[in-house]
């Protein structure tokens, strides 16, 4: 985790000008509202990052369990904030529209929280097997380990084809797994634990019973209902559409619409900005030493 940098936020700028290049009306309500919370809280943090950030020793040793919903929220510098955002820019218009607002919400609050829960005894389980506390000791902040979650709910819904990684196609159902291992090997300072946190929730929500015990905790409203009628679609490739989907979530007639992700990804798909932000980090890298 490294402190914020001072001076100009060019990150934070950047994500603005997408954000209103999409339209300010144009985005969900919940990602709206998720995209607002995490800028607020990057402009006025509620503590230092050493005090928001997750680690088994200030959680379960210090029982300092608010830490669970500070983490996700804070960023440690513009561009840390600029392409989790972006990316949750994409990923909740896919999800919201499909999902509807009212679970996309119970999604993003679970998710949230249960991110944490899954770092931390991951975090203790390593610790324990290699008998090294300093795994205790470590300390992740952000939120990508729920865009990885997300992530993995975006290619059960589009289970075909492929995404451009490196240079390299990979099939969409093992796509975050290679994304895990290359922000690992091209940017280690990231949170590997947190980002496999995020992929074994996605997994408990399409695989396992997290999606039937939200819904018999939610009891009122289910997924699927938050959108009768059209909902605004977009397919792997990245062109956008409308499509009727039913209430058992199966898709019906599909009529293209003219508008495009490209007015807020500046033309780069969520791979490509993937890309571009490991080649980044690998140029921040060599520029430094």
């Amino acid at each position: 985790m490294q402190r914020r940098s001072r001076g100009i936020n060019t990150g934070l700028i950047l994500l603005l000008s997408q954000i209103f290049n999409v339209g300010i009306n144009n985005i969900p309500p919940v990602t709206l509202a998720t995209l607002a919370l995490n800028i607020w809280f990057f402009l006025n943090p509620q503590k230092p990052l050493y005090s928001s950030c997750l680690s088994v020793e200030k959680c379960c040793q210090q029982k300092d369990w608010q830490r669970l919903l500070l983490s996700p929220l804070h960023h440690a510098n513009d561009w840390h904030l600029y392409f989790n955002m972006a990316s949750m820019l994409w990923k909740g218009i896919h999800l919201e529209r499909r999902l509807g607002s009212r679970w996309f919400a119970l999604v993003i609050t679970t998710f949230s929280i249960l991110t944490g829960v899954v770092y931390l005894l991951l975090q203790f389980a390593v610790a324990e097997f290699m008998d090294e506390p300093d795994f205790k000791r470590s300390c992740a902040v952000g939120f990508s380990g729920v865009l990885f979650a997300l992530k993995v709910l975006n290619n059960h819904y589009c289970p075909g084809g492929f995404v451009n990684i490196l240079g390299f196609p990979v099939p969409n159902r093992f796509a975050c797994w290679v994304e895990l291992v290359a922000i690992h090997l091209f940017s280690p300072g990231t949170s590997f634990a947190g980002h496999l946190a995020g992929i074994l929730v996605g997994l408990m929500y399409t695989q396992g019973p997290l999606k039937k015990m939200m819904e018999a905790c939610a009891g009122g409203f289910s997924s699927n209902v938050g959108y009768p009628g059209q909902q605004y679609y977009f397919n792997s490739s990245g062109s956008s559409g409308y499509q009727d989907y039913d209430p058992h979530g199966r898709p019906g007639h599909y009529e293209e619409a003219p508008r495009n992700y490209d007015t807020y990804t500046a033309g780069l798909s969520e791979e490509e900005q993937l890309e571009r932000a490991l080649q980044a980090s690998l140029w921040d890298r060599v520029c430094r030493n």
